[in-house]
């Protein structure tokens, strides 16, 4: 593979909205080219890249797929990926290893949710961007109103490439925008009057050329040909292509575009790093090897398939590389050339090559092989958690084994073991993106599970500084339990400079302090005179942090609480490090009583997406919610993005009401921000709650 030209290469990744055609347009594309030999749909469930059960069921694409095809000179990796947002995972993957991102359009629907999301990706990914406007053989087109919605949306760099004529069943073909003389009879736009601005945006990259234009000269056709690319890698000019993947119309002209004006691996600029050091990455085989990983997949046959894009360099099979992470070379197994779910060995690969290997347990999504390092891929947080648990007793091994597969898979998803609340919680993107990792563990791993909402992980404090004692005494002959604790306690900010507070001026009797980060917790021993002996302040500290672990007035975790330990008394035969541990606990549960204790909970920041139509629609439901509005910013193209804080016991199922409020268009990101007081009429009803589930535990 490696003896192929770097840039007869195009690593190019569909991206879009649901439903848009994207896998259509990919196994359109391999039939066409004679890459396969098959009449795949979507519909049928006959597709080569959606060939996953859950995939078919639905009829529409879960995970990324790579597949490769052949178009005259030229060697095509295309990765399809999924429309719905709820797996934008896959897609920032497939976008680290590609050159040029086709942001596919559904003619008929327009610029959609997940358009706006992929096309931003794709910038943030630093490749070239194209866009493909799909369906066109379907009804109820506008299309000069879709390309003015697109160059509103992402501005004048967006240029016709290609016009169609006609559109619907009369759809017919397209008509070049940058040849002259090309009959245009019944386009929907005049190319001719297109083909000025695409010069434009084409030559705009390189200053003596577009000077030359502007005194008169036209740029020659290898001009052109050579600044297209340039100018499309440097996201100057996004070109607009236009076809019907259903028909396979405008399906030759959409390859001889790709090929076109589709950058190379040589032309997209990428930088390494090793130590301080820094290098611009060049596609040489001769260079050294830098390929990283972009995608796993958890396949029943073969097990871990782990793909990678090669950069620099040339990867061998059985060769011994560097990995991220590992103190001693990585040994890599047979490396496979994949066609969606088939795959065959290859010898090597080189720049700009994709390929897999099987098993390689040493292997993650972002691992670089070789002793340079890349940026890591960022991927969203996921935000919507359920508790799990299996529906068969025993199972719970089983459990946990085939999440971490998912985990392994799946850079979006999490899993969170709460040892507050003991529940194993998994975190995805949405409701739906959990829903099919529950039909993933049935099918993959024959395990049903239960999920239910799971505990809000709410926080306990107080309001006031308190003083008291527990004396714990205990006589049932033989040796007793003796210990007895007398502490302060008082409230403890957030972002308190510990180094500062805790001084002798604050603590007169002062010996030394504790501060835990985690749970901003403060505990100073001021014990004179021996009154507890200090091998049993260890004692006294664990009896704290069972306390902190286990609540006092609801059963939750405490936090920006402080504790001085001042008095205290011992018995020579009795006494013990048992007895002193329940003696602190018990303190600290008494005086915690008196300090006006009070429930915190998590407060999380979100960024909502929404038409400006929906925007006093938001606000009014942050306000219901009792959430705070910070502002909001255009967004482009008749979109605002509101900033807010809101509670997160009031958004675990924002995602159902947003698509009510919105159509199904709006979008959101959400991130913890930090823990807040509740309110009282809040705290009550929580409070009863787990007061009546202490009850029924007794």
């Amino acid at each position: 593979m490696t003896s192929r030209d770097v840039t007869r290469i195009r690593n190019v990744a569909l991206c879009g909205h649901g439903s848009s055609g994207k896998t259509t347009l990919v196994d359109k594309l391999l039939v066409h080219t004679g890459a396969v030999n098959a009449q795949p749909s979507v519909d049928e469930g006959t597709s080569i890249c959606d060939f996953d059960p859950e995939e078919k069921a639905h009829k529409y694409t879960i995970e990324s797929k790579v597949v490769h095809l052949e178009h005259g000179p030229y060697r095509l990796h295309l990765i399809d990926t999924p429309g719905y947002p709820d797996f934008i995972g896959q897609t920032i993957g497939a976008l680290r290893a590609v050159d040029l991102a086709l942001i596919v359009i559904n003619a008929p629907a327009g610029i959609e949710v997940n358009t706006r999301r992929v096309f931003e990706e794709a910038g943030k990914a630093g490749v070239g961007r194209a866009i493909v406007i799909n369906k066109m053989d379907m009804e109820n087109i506008d299309f000069p109103a879709l390309v003015h919605a697109i160059r509103e949306l992402w501005g004048p760099r967006c240029v016709l490439f290609n016009v169609p004529v006609g559109h619907g069943h009369e759809f017919r073909g397209v008509v070049s925008t940058l040849q002259e003389g090309v009959p245009s009879d019944g386009a929907l736009m005049d190319p001719n009057e297109i083909r000025q601005p695409l010069i434009e945006s084409i030559i705009e990259v390189d200053e003596e050329v577009m000077e030359r234009y502007f005194e008169g000269q036209m740029p020659t056709q290898e001009e052109l040909s050579r600044l297209i690319v340039r100018s499309v890698a440097a996201g100057t000019l996004i070109p607009i292509v236009c076809c019907a993947g259903k028909t396979g119309v405008g399906l030759a002209e959409l390859l001889d575009a790709v090929v076109f004006f589709g950058p190379s691996p040589a032309d997209i600029r990428r930088t390494a790093s090793r130590d301080s050091e820094e290098i611009e990455i060049n596609p040489d085989p001769a260079g050294p090897l830098i390929a990283q990983v972009f995608k796993t997949r958890i396949d029943p046959f073969v097990q871990k398939l782990s793909y990678i894009r090669v950069f620099s360099g040339v990867l061998k099979k059985d060769m011994t590389v560097p990995t991220t992470g590992s103190r001693k070379g990585t040994k890599l197994g047979p490396l496979l050339k994949v066609q969606a779910s088939e795959s065959q060995p290859v010898e090597e690969a080189g720049p700009g090559d994709i390929v897999a290997i099987a098993k390689m347990e040493e292997l993650h999504i972002g691992t670089v092989l070789g002793d340079w390092q890349l940026p890591p891929i960022q991927f969203p947080s996921p935000m919507v958690g359920l508790a799990v648990s299996p529906k068969s007793r025993g199972d719970e091994t089983k459990l946990s084994g085939a999440l971490q597969k998912v985990v392994e898979e799946d850079p979006t998803f999490r899993l969170e073991r709460d040892s507050q609340t003991k529940e194993l919680v998994m975190m995805g993107m949405s409701e739906l993106h959990l829903t099919i990792v529950r039909e993933r563990l049935a099918r993959r791993e024959k395990l049903e599970v239960e999920t239910k909402e799971p505990k809000i992980p709410y926080r306990e404090t107080i309001q006031a500084p308190a003083e008291g004692m527990y004396r714990h005494k205990k006589q049932t002959g033989g040796r007793g339990q003796f210990g007895e604790v007398h502490i302060r306690m008082f409230p403890l900010p957030r972002g308190t400079d510990i180094a500062a507070f805790a001084t002798k001026e604050r603590f007169p009797q002062m010996k030394e302090y504790h501060y835990d980060p985690e749970y901003n917790f403060l505990w100073v021993d001021s014990i004179v005179g021996g009154v507890i002996p200090g091998n049993f302040m260890p004692a006294v500290e664990k009896g704290f942090r069972d306390r902190i672990e286990r609540g006092v007035i609801a059963g939750y975790r405490i936090q920006d609480v402080g504790v001085e330990v001042f008095f205290g008394k011992h018995h020579p035969v009795d006494s013990s490090e048992a007895a002193f541990r329940t003696a602190a606990s018990m303190a600290f549960r008494n005086v915690f009583q008196q300090a006006r204790p009070c429930l915190l909970e998590p407060i999380v920041t979100m960024s909502i997406t929404v038409p400006e139509a929906s925007v006093g629609d938001v606000y009014s439901d942050m306000s219901a919610r009792g959430g705070r509005v910070l502002g909001s910013d255009a967004a482009g193209g008749g979109w605002q993005t509101i900033r807010a804080e809101v509670p997160l016991r009031e958004v675990t199922t924002y995602a159902r009401t947003l698509s009510s409020i919105t159509g199904g268009q709006g979008s959101f990101t959400m991130e913890f921000s930090h823990y807040a007081v509740m309110p009282a009429h809040v705290q009550q009803e929580i409070l009863a709650k787990a007061k009546l589930e202490e009850e029924e535990e007794e």
